[in-house]
């Protein structure tokens, strides 16, 4: 399967770049560039891309909106939005991961991280390692938000204990490896827990699985130490 990749960025050059590094590949190539938000939305309806390569920070539309309309549309189901971003924006991260994002990169990747993290989200899995969900999410997840209602912890009744369990652990920025250990599972078991729980959940990804384990009250946020 060749993943399709729309590029959002309003730099020429970073674009430029990434769709040679892209197109160099033999399972992926650039359908589209956009150099803002709305441009990526109209350019994302058109081409339906596997991934959607998104710049927070652009004239006009920005990132988080575009990233909002994206994931919000069914006909886009199957669109996963990957966002470019430094992570000194922390609290942007947090309101694109509420809007669906599957999975976010530093503009100053590596090319083969660049290259991997597509194919990763393209696969239906999210871009989430522990250690940005340990320094993210929860330092702004669980943060009030007045544009985002908390998912109600009745949304998680259609769990079973172990699903919830699971969620919880993968909240917490475990992998699945760690999970399966602490558990004593194989990986497998896991991931066939969280994608049970998804599917349940009708969430897009493990990214939005994490949403609502902080929103539900399912796990809480720890009050972060130091600068």
């Amino acid at each position: 399967m060749i993943i399709r990749v729309l590029l959002a960025d309003d730099q020429a050059l970073l674009r430029a770049t990434f769709r040679i590094l892209i197109d160099s590949e033999p399972d992926m190539t650039v359908v589209a560039e956009a150099t803002d938000g709305q441009e990526a939305l109209d350019l994302a309806l058109v081409h339906e891309p596997d991934v959607v390569l998104m710049d927070i920070r652009m004239p006009g539309t920005d990132g988080l909106t575009a990233t909002m309309d994206i994931c919000s549309r069914p006909e886009m189901s199957t669109t996963r939005v990957l966002i470019l971003t430094t992570f000194e924006n922390n609290e942007n991260v947090a309101k694109a991961l509420r809007a669906g994002a599957s999975g976010f990169l530093g503009k100053d990747v590596g090319p083969e991280f660049l290259l991997s993290g597509i194919r990763t989200v393209a696969a239906g899995d999210s871009l989430l390692s522990p250690t940005a969900t340990r320094t993210l999410i929860t330092r702004f997840l669980a943060t009030p938000d007045t544009d985002t209602p908390l998912a109600p912890p009745e949304r998680l009744a259609a769990l079973t204990e172990r699903e919830r369990e699971v969620m919880a652990l993968a909240a917490h920025g475990k992998s699945n490896a760690e999970i399966a250990d602490q558990l004593v599972v194989s990986p497998l078991t896991v991931r066939s827990h969280i994608q049970r729980a998804m599917t349940k959940l009708d969430v897009r990804d493990r990214a939005q699985l994490v949403v609502i384990a902080y929103q539900s009250g399912l796990v809480r946020a720890r009050p972060h130490q130091g600068g």
